[in-house]
């Protein structure tokens, strides 16, 4: 594994560590009448802290791109889903509280596990496969389960809709992730010509610009830790599959390997789970102390 690759991929995962935390705080005062609109980033533009949030996302995402750049995504992938330490990090300076039994085990699992995956996978680059089907296919199933999960969360707002927006938007994030990747190839190949030529960087955006509005949804509605566990656990996941889908990467397939693997995503799983139910992360706040909608001023 790249020195480089692990220190852009660290970097990159403690940056939107902290930037989801300082979403999250801004984000639970909007107002509920926001819930899936674009409005919500309208109102929440102007709060210096979610504008900080957004900073140290775009910083991650940025490194993350460098990253994929360099690695395999099914190697990226599992790094990055260690945002979550850092957010507890963060969290728990807000919140005072101790990182406890929970803490200590979420870390261990989060931190093995994304070992365990990496070591028994041995990530490494293939030859992206060229058929059209295979890539539509893989897109188009995730695209679809996100799809059919925000339809479940609309109907669902105060409920279980956090969870549900924030898998869809884990799963966009994923895919967001592998069309980076190939965006990047492009741009090495040919340079801007070549890579604003392709739909990918069209799509890469598209899909930020609507996973940005469903995390913000879910951020809106519910505490930190009903959603944040969710979308760190459903990008890494999703890329992985766009990964070994059609990106070429390859893991090793025998049968120890395969079960170290699997063991690997499963710890990763529940550390984040663990991690993201810590009490040390955010509350929600009370509806009186809600920002008034740019439509009521």
């Amino acid at each position: 594994m790249s020195v480089l690759v692990l220190v852009l991929s660290v970097g990159a995962a403690c940056c939107l560590g902290f930037g989801f935390v300082l979403q999250q705080n801004a984000a639970q005062r909007a107002p509920l009448g926001d819930f899936l609109s674009l409005r919500l980033l309208i109102d929440l533009v102007r709060v210096p802290r979610w504008l900080g949030g957004i900073a140290l996302m775009v910083a991650g995402m940025v490194l993350g791109a460098i990253a994929l750049g360099q690695g395999e995504i099914s190697l990226v992938e599992p790094l990055l889903a260690t945002n979550l330490l850092f957010a507890l990090a963060l969290s728990r300076h807000q919140t005072k509280q101790p990182l406890g039994r929970q803490g200590w085990a979420g870390l261990l699992l989060l931190a093995g596990g994304v070992t365990t995956f990496i070591v028994a996978g041995e990530p490494r680059g293939g030859t992206a496969l060229t058929d059209p089907l295979r890539h539509w296919l893989i897109i188009g199933v995730m695209i679809g389960l996100a799809l059919l999960l925000t339809t479940y969360a609309k109907r669902s707002r105060l409920s279980s809709g956090p969870v549900l927006l924030a898998l869809a938007a884990g799963l966009l994030y994923g895919v967001q992730d592998a069309l980076t990747r190939v965006s990047g190839q492009r741009f090495s190949e040919g340079g801007l010509a070549e890579l604003f030529t392709g739909w990918q960087p069209y799509a890469v955006l598209a899909l930020g610009v609507t996973g940005l509005v469903l995390v913000q949804s879910a951020f809106e509605t519910a505490p930190l830790r009903m959603s944040l566990p969710a979308l760190t656990a459903a990008q890494p996941l999703a890329g992985i599959i766009c990964g070994v889908g059609f990106l070429g990467d390859r893991l090793r397939t025998d049968t120890g390997a395969l079960a170290w693997e699997a063991a690997g995503l499963a710890a990763i799983v529940a550390g984040i789970v663990l991690l993201g139910l810590h009490p040390a992360m955010p509350k929600g706040v009370a509806p009186r102390e809600r920002l008034p909608s740019l439509q009521t001023q």
